[in-house]
């Protein structure tokens, strides 16, 4: 697949190959949802915790005698049913974690990343720098790459000049093209990154490359 490179004022100066094993891949969109589910699942933290009646206060003897009161029966305050008891049934800290082997994980990222180019949500540039970290110079970048569009920039190597633009930019995005993922390619309108992350892509992607 051919893509056109782009510079930062959005002139074409150049095209490029998008390697078809990544960008033209199988869509499986059952395999991108567990990948989906998956890091939603991996990162909760799971250490939500209530009390039970054992770890609560109190209670250390019999409320009433059993019998002759004209009242219920109870055996402890810390019952459920008493205000400040224990409580039943409710979330206690586990592990939510997700197990997906590598293979299936990489397919996904290939469908995700062949879903974005077969919709023409790509954008491949030359080069994205910065000699400073400028929000509103970043935000002009964008602007002419990707319009009003929320904007995920893979990029080939850190950059902190960039990585530091885009924080005040609510529909932007940055991530290292190693680190690139399923939801955050769902989530964004728009991927743009340098020819050079291709070459990253194609290093774990490429089922012949990463074999």
């Amino acid at each position: 697949m051919k893509a056109e490179v782009l510079n930062m004022k959005g002139e074409k100066v150049d095209t490029a190959e998008l390697p078809k094993s990544i960008f033209e891949a199988e869509i499986k969109p059952d395999l991108m949802h567990q990948a989906y589910v998956r890091q939603i699942a991996n990162a909760r933290l799971g250490t939500h915790k209530t009390k039970t009646r054992s770890e609560v206060a109190g209670g250390g003897r019999k409320p009433w005698r059993q019998k002759g009161t004209g009242r219920a029966r109870h055996g402890s305050i810390r019952s459920p049913i008493w205000v400040g008891g224990g409580a039943a049934h409710k979330p206690q800290p586990r592990d939510y974690s997700q197990r997906m082997p590598r293979k299936m994980r990489r397919a996904a990222l290939r469908s995700a990343l062949s879903v974005k180019a077969g919709e023409k949500q790509i954008t491949v540039v030359d080069e994205l720098s910065m000699t400073e970290p400028k929000t509103r110079e970043l935000s002009e970048i964008l602007q002419t790459l990707a319009g009003d569009k929320s904007t995920l920039l893979l990029l080939p190597a850190r950059s902190e000049n960039v990585e530091k633009s885009v924080r005040n930019l609510p529909k932007a995005k940055v991530l290292h093209a190693s680190y690139v993922n399923v939801r955050d390619l769902l989530q964004y309108d728009r991927l743009i990154m340098p020819i050079g992350s291709i070459e990253v892509l194609q290093k774990y992607l490429d089922p012949e490359v990463s074999a």
